[in-house]
């Protein structure tokens, strides 16, 4: 399993690369958002930090898309299967992959986040897990995407699935807005998480390699 998912990164590794650039560059406009508190400079900061977001939905999509893309054209799945390798195996090493990527962006934020919270809130009743419902939301999300990524990338085309899967990529982070990041959202987010587990599965060991 490690071997595999050794391969896994090696094969995608500017999706990794562009994770820690990312998770960087939103790390240095949360640190700064606390320290300037000016009125003036947060407009920025929030501004700045919108497109890397956005970027970085996208890049999970794509990068579930470019891992079954790559599969396919490269019948990568039909060579390992031809070692002690099964099925099973070969997508669970690329959903580990793909939930480490998720984990490089997202866990610098959350330690920032935490210890920003600690050192900065103001001496008021706050909600104390307003970090970690912001965090498992994002990582759902961040998850949610992929795994749209995963199912739309299994075909010999490119350009379709990928664009399909950044349509439904735009229909579901709206959610957030609607449902914000309470209870709801993670329990519909799972649901579909799961659904599409499913999904993946049945149509990975079902399909020709």
């Amino acid at each position: 399993m490690f071997t595999l998912i050794k391969r896994e990164i090696e094969d995608h590794i500017a999706y990794f690369i562009g994770a820690i650039i990312l998770s960087a560059v939103l790390t240095a406009l949360l640190a700064s958002a606390v320290y300037y508190n000016e009125a003036s400079e947060r407009p920025v900061f929030i501004g700045l930090s919108i497109p890397a977001i956005v970027v970085l939905i996208i890049g999970f999509a794509s990068m579930g898309v470019s891992q079954m893309y790559t599969d396919r054209s490269r019948k990568l799945s039909a060579f390992l299967s031809s070692l002690p390798v099964t099925r099973s195996r070969i997508l669970i090493a690329r959903i580990i992959t793909g939930i480490l990527a998720i984990l490089v962006v997202l866990l610098p934020l959350t330690i920032t986040g935490t210890i920003l919270w600690r050192l900065f809130a103001p001496p008021i009743p706050i909600f104390p897990g307003l970090i970690f419902d912001i965090s498992v939301t994002a990582f759902l999300m961040a998850f949610a995407c992929y795994c749209i990524g995963l199912q739309t990338g299994w075909t010999s085309s490119r350009i379709t699935p990928t664009l399909g899967g950044l349509l439904l990529t735009g229909i579901l982070v709206p959610l957030i807005v609607v449902k914000g990041f309470g209870l709801q959202i993670k329990i519909i987010l799972i649901v579909f998480i799961v659904a599409s587990l499913i999904r993946i599965w049945q149509k990975f060991t079902s399909t020709a390699l």
